[in-house]
C-alpha cells in the first residue's frame, strides 16, 4: 500500500514539473512571431542594401560615360589648339590656351548641370545657345547627359498653351529659342542627327511653325524653328527627306512662303527646294496633281510679289525650284501652261543684273520648257549656258 502511495507521488511530482518547465502558449507564438519578424527586417534591410549598391553602380557608370565625353571634348579642344600652334617656340602660349580650354569645358559643363534645375535653366539655355559654335562636340554633350534633352522638350511644351489664343511674350519666346537653337547644334552634328531624327523631335516644333500671329515673338519663334529643319536638310540626306516626306512640313513650309517675313519665306523655301532637289521629294510632289498645283501655285503667287519688291534672295529660290519641277515630264508639261509670266518677259533683268547664277537657271527654264516668247534681253541669258 505504501509502495503504491510513493508511486503515484512520483509520477505527480514527475507530470507537475514537466508542466511547469513545458512554456506557455502565449510565450510560444510571441517567440516565433519575433523569430519570423526579424527575419523579415534583415531580408528586407538586405533587399534595400542591394538595391542601394546597384542605383550607386548605375550612377557610377552614367558618370563615368559622360565623363567620357566631356574628355573627348578636352582631347579634341587641346588637339585643336596644338595644330594652331605647332612651333616650340609658343610652347608657353600653347600652354596658356590649354588652361583657357580646359576653363572654357569646365564651365560649359556647369550650364549642363545646370539645365537640370529650373531655377537656373534660363541662364544656362542663353550661355550655352551662345557656345554652339565654339564648342565642336556640344552636340553630342547635349544628347547624352542625362535629362538634358528632356528638359529642352519641356521648355518648348511649356509655351504651346501661350500659342493659342496668342499670349506669347517677348521673353518667352526668347527663352523657347534658345532652346530651339541648341536643338539646332544637335540637328547639325553627324553624329546626333540621326538620333534627333528617330526621336521625332522635329514634330515638337510643328505647332509654331502653324502659328499665324505676325507680332515678333511669334515671328521669331517660327524663324528659329524652321532653322532647325533647315538645318537637318542642309546636309543633303535622303533620311531626312524621307521623314519629313512622312510629315506636314511641305504644307507648313508652303504657309510660310506666302505670309511670313522675307527671312522666314527664305528659309521656308529652302526647305522646299532641298525636298525638290531629292529624287524622293521630287516624286513626292509630282505624284499628284493637288500636291504640284499646291507647290506651284504658292511659287507662283512669290513671283508675283516679287515683282513690286524685287528680292534677289527669295527670287534665285523661286528660279530653282521651278527648275527642277521642270525636271518631271508631267510637271515640265504642267509648267509649260502656267509658269508665270514676270519669269518670261524682261521683268527681272535689273535685279539679276549681277546674280549670273540665277540668270543661268531662268535660262536653263526656259529653254527646258521650249518657250518661244523670249525678248532679246532673254535671249540674251540663254547664251549665258555653257
Amino acid at each position: 500500500m505504501s509502495s503504491r502511495i510513493s508511486t503515484n507521488i512520483s509520477i505527480n511530482t514527475i507530470t507537475s514539473t514537466s508542466n511547469t518547465m513545458r512554456p506557455r502558449n502565449g510565450s510560444s507564438n510571441s517567440s516565433s512571431s519575433l523569430t519570423t519578424t526579424s527575419s523579415l527586417t534583415m531580408a528586407q534591410a538586405q533587399a534595400q542594401a542591394q538595391a542601394q549598391a546597384q542605383a550607386a553602380a548605375a550612377a557610377a557608370a552614367a558618370a563615368a560615360a559622360q565623363q567620357q565625353h566631356y574628355n573627348r571634348i578636352a582631347v579634341n579642344n587641346v588637339a585643336s589648339a596644338a595644330s594652331m600652334q605647332p612651333s616650340h617656340e609658343h610652347q608657353l602660349q600653347l600652354q596658356s590656351s590649354d588652361g583657357a580650354v580646359s576653363d572654357e569645358n569646365r564651365r560649359v559643363l556647369e550650364w549642363i548641370a545646370q539645365m537640370m534645375n529650373p531655377q537656373t535653366r534660363e541662364g544656362a539655355l542663353l550661355e550655352l545657345s551662345k557656345k554652339r559654335e565654339q564648342v565642336p562636340e556640344l552636340a553630342l554633350i547635349l544628347w547624352h547627359s542625362f535629362g538634358v534633352m528632356t528638359s529642352l522638350l519641356q521648355e518648348i511644351i511649356s509655351v504651346y498653351p501661350l500659342l493659342n489664343p496668342s499670349q506669347l511674350t517677348a521673353a518667352a519666346s526668347n527663352r523657347v529659342c534658345n532652346a530651339l537653337a541648341l536643338l539646332q547644334c544637335v540637328a547639325s552634328h553627324g553624329e546626333t542627327r540621326g538620333l534627333f531624327l528617330g526621336a521625332h523631335i522635329p514634330l515638337f516644333l510643328y505647332p509654331f511653325l502653324n502659328t499665324t500671329s505676325k507680332s515678333r515673338p511669334f515671328e521669331y519663334l517660327r524663324l528659329t524653328s524652321l532653322g532647325v529643319i533647315g538645318a537637318l536638310v542642309k546636309n543633303d540626306s535622303s533620311e531626312v527627306i524621307n521623314f519629313l516626306l512622312t510629315t506636314e512640313i511641305i504644307p507648313l513650309c508652303l504657309r510660310i512662303m506666302e505670309t511670313g517675313s522675307e527671312l522666314s519665306k527664305t528659309v521656308a523655301i529652302f526647305i522646299v527646294q532641298k525636298i525638290l532637289l531629292d529624287d524622293l521629294g521630287l516624286q513626292y510632289i509630282c505624284q499628284t496633281y493637288e500636291r504640284f498645283y499646291a507647290v506651284g501655285t504658292v511659287l507662283s503667287n512669290m513671283v508675283n510679289q516679287l515683282v513690286e519688291q524685287q528680292t534677289v534672295r527669295l527670287l534665285k529660290h523661286v528660279v530653282r525650284c521651278f527648275l527642277r519641277l521642270s525636271d518631271n515630264a508631267r510637271a515640265r508639261e504642267a509648267l509649260r501652261q502656267c509658269l508665270p509670266e514676270p519669269l518670261r518677259d524682261a521683268t527681272f533683268s535689273s535685279v539679276l543684273r549681277d546674280d549670273a547664277a540665277t540668270k543661268r537657271c531662268l535660262a536653263q527654264l526656259l529653254l527646258a520648257l521650249s518657250d518661244q516668247v523670249v525678248d532679246p534681253s532673254q535671249q540674251s541669258q540663254s547664251n549665258l549656258l555653257p
